[in-house]
């Protein structure tokens, strides 16, 4: 686990939360919903990779199974 993860997630937030604003501003209110719904399920999915990674790391460290 690094801090690499920390700022992949934060960069997806701020790219995602312009591209909200740019289509909000635009009129384009189902696309920057669409837009924050795809934000919200990468960093979810890099989240939950990375929370594997973890518990794979435990079992190897404390040899389980």
């Amino acid at each position: 686990m690094s801090f690499n993860i920390v700022l992949t997630v934060a960069g997806i937030g701020i790219l995602v939360g312009i591209l909200v604003m740019l289509l909000n501003e635009s009129g384009r209110k189902e696309m920057a919903q669409a837009v924050t719904i795809l934000g919200v399920v990468v960093a979810l999915y890099i989240v939950v990779q990375s929370i594997s990674d973890l518990f794979s790391l435990v079992k190897s460290v404390f040899q389980l199974y």
